[in-house]
């Protein structure tokens, strides 16, 4: 992607989160860029026609050929805590104003990742536990 790119998402990470964010970028017509370490799966998107790199995220390098000076947001969606804060990290050195979202899988890597700069965490399992509690709660309320 290089440089030139402006306005686009990047996507760190296809896996189930990766993916449903790709979906919705396409859905809304957002340029992006993946990035995945997974080379068969890079394979694979690309012959699917997709905007994606193998790399490893947490490496300026990888975020600086996709282009991280003129994107817009990056969403690090790695199954990894640690990858995630690394990631984070490195991005928001890169770039002071980049809006940054991301995951976490537990409540004391939220907190680091809120330290290193992240603007939006989500954790998954806590979204979907309190979304199932809802549906009951309306169950039982009938």
């Amino acid at each position: 992607m290089g440089k030139r790119a402006e306005g686009h998402v990047i996507v760190c990470g296809y896996g189930i989160v990766g993916t449903k964010i790709v979906e919705q970028l396409l859905e809304k017509g957002v340029a992006f860029i993946i990035i995945d370490t997974d080379a068969a799966k890079v394979e694979k998107l690309r012959d699917a026609g997709y905007n994606v790199m193998l790399g490893d995220a947490t490496r300026a390098s990888v975020l600086k050929e996709a282009g991280i000076e003129g994107a817009k947001a990056i969403a690090v969606v790695l199954d990894n805590d640690a990858k995630n804060l690394f990631t984070v990290i490195t991005a928001r050195d890169m770039r002071k104003d980049i809006f940054i979202a991301t995951r976490a899988n537990d409540a004391f890597v939220k907190e680091k990742l809120v330290e290193a700069g992240a603007n939006q965490i989500v954790m998954p399992q806590i979204t979907a536990c309190n979304e199932i509690m809802k549906e009951i709660s309306k169950m039982r309320a009938r």
